[in-house]
């Protein structure tokens, strides 16, 4: 890694580009759609339903794994361990006061704090902190602590909050989505508990140095991979013994059994989750990097501005969610309200269709201001435009 400088990997923005524009029609149907219920309940969902949930699973671990492979990457761009160790705890910690404000105000539009819930923002805030100590540490440790905290984790499924007594506020931090109250009537609901994205990171960040081989040597490793955890994937949940605490099984037609299959945990992320969704990120990749044209250049703008795409793209659904409920509701309190997505109005909402016009639209609309703030990272260098 010495001499000049390497040019960003084209391939690993065009990815995260594409994650992060799947992963906005996942809330764009949070807000417009009708259905009151999980997509992914079988006994009440659709197939086209289920699916267009399903699909945005790959985007959360594409986004927190492409993370740790560009802090790796930076180092190839001159940055020192010890200036990224820097960079990473505080970017972390930014991500973390970030998701308590900026982000909470775009999901809710209100500042009634009796409600807080943490996700992607923060699991990614709290992993670039502990990857800033990582980083000192030889490969084999980090390869060992991802390896162990990605495969083992769901070993201590079975434990549950209340087991661990005054500690359970920790544990529900850590690997059990659900609420934690405090004070009189207060709640910190934990959706994104924190292992394993910790490890996830650790695994993105090791598997940067993969993309620095020469392109005959890392195309058969990262189909290799890729591959080889859809294989997994497919072996391990078959098999229904370890991997995820949600078995699957036979259904009432052929089309529901296989949605049962893929139906894995996602909160926190399963061994089986991360396999079916890591797998064909990686092994997408070597197309990726020969994909040429106005498509793929306008997926890439996204993914070179990713923070300052997904913290526009919240504030940009909520507010067309405003005026759509304006036209159609006479009671919009529930828009600026605490009451989560599943809860509003039964009378409020529309089909698929509405939902995925919608999202053309937010995707449109967000092509110029990110193609603007790609641009101002690109043509300067100010050490505050790193942090979004």
């Amino acid at each position: 890694m010495t001499g000049s400088k390497p040019a960003r990997l084209n391939s690993v923005d065009l990815l995260r580009g594409i994650a992060m524009v799947v992963m906005a029609l996942d809330h764009t149907r949070d807000f417009f759609h009708n259905a009151r219920f999980d997509p992914l309940d079988l006994s009440q969902t659709t197939p086209l339903l289920f699916i267009t949930r399903w699909i945005t699973h790959h985007c959360a671990p594409a986004f927190v794994f492409l993370a740790g492979t560009g802090a790796f990457l930076s180092l190839s761009r001159g940055k020192t361990p010890a200036e990224l160790s820097r960079f990473l705890f505080t970017r972390g910690l930014w991500l973390v006061i970030l998701e308590f404000t900026v982000v909470r105000l775009g999901w809710l539009f209100n500042v009634d704090y009796s409600l807080v819930f943490v996700q992607v923002i923060w699991a990614i805030g709290w992993s670039m902190v502990v990857l800033a100590g990582l980083v000192y540490l030889r490969r084999g440790v980090i390869a060992a602590f991802a390896f162990g905290m990605i495969v083992l984790h769901n070993a201590f499924d079975a434990v549950q909050p209340e087991s661990l007594g005054a500690f359970g506020w920790l544990w529900k931090i850590l690997h059990v989505q659900s609420p934690i109250f405090y004070g009189a009537a207060n709640v910190l609901f934990v959706a994104y508990p924190l292992i394993p994205w910790i490890g996830v990171m650790a695994a993105g960040y090791l598997f940067g140095a993969l993309l620095r081989q020469d392109e005959q040597s890392r195309r058969k490793a990262l189909y290799g991979i890729g591959f080889g955890l859809i294989i997994g994937f497919v072996i391990l949940r078959a098999l229904n013994i370890y991997g995820d605490p949600h078995p699957w099984s036979a259904q009432s037609s052929a089309i529901n059994t296989v949605l049962s299959f893929l139906d894995t945990h996602k909160y926190p992320p399963s061994l089986l989750y991360l396999m079916m969704t890591l797998g064909p990120a990686i092994a997408i990749l070597p197309l990726l990097e020969r994909w040429r044209g106005r498509f793929a250049d306008f997926l890439t703008v996204f993914g070179r501005v990713p923070l300052f795409y997904y913290v526009l793209h919240i504030y940009v659904i909520h507010a067309l969610a405003v005026v759509a409920a304006s036209l159609t509701m006479d009671d919009i309190s529930f828009v600026f309200s605490n009451t989560l997505w599943d809860q509003w109005p039964a009378s409020y909402g529309f089909n698929l269709g509405v939902v995925y016009l919608v999202w053309i639209a937010v995707i449109l609309l967000l092509y110029l201001p990110c193609r603007w703030f790609a641009d101002l990272k690109r043509k300067r260098t100010d050490p505050w435009l790193s942090y979004f």
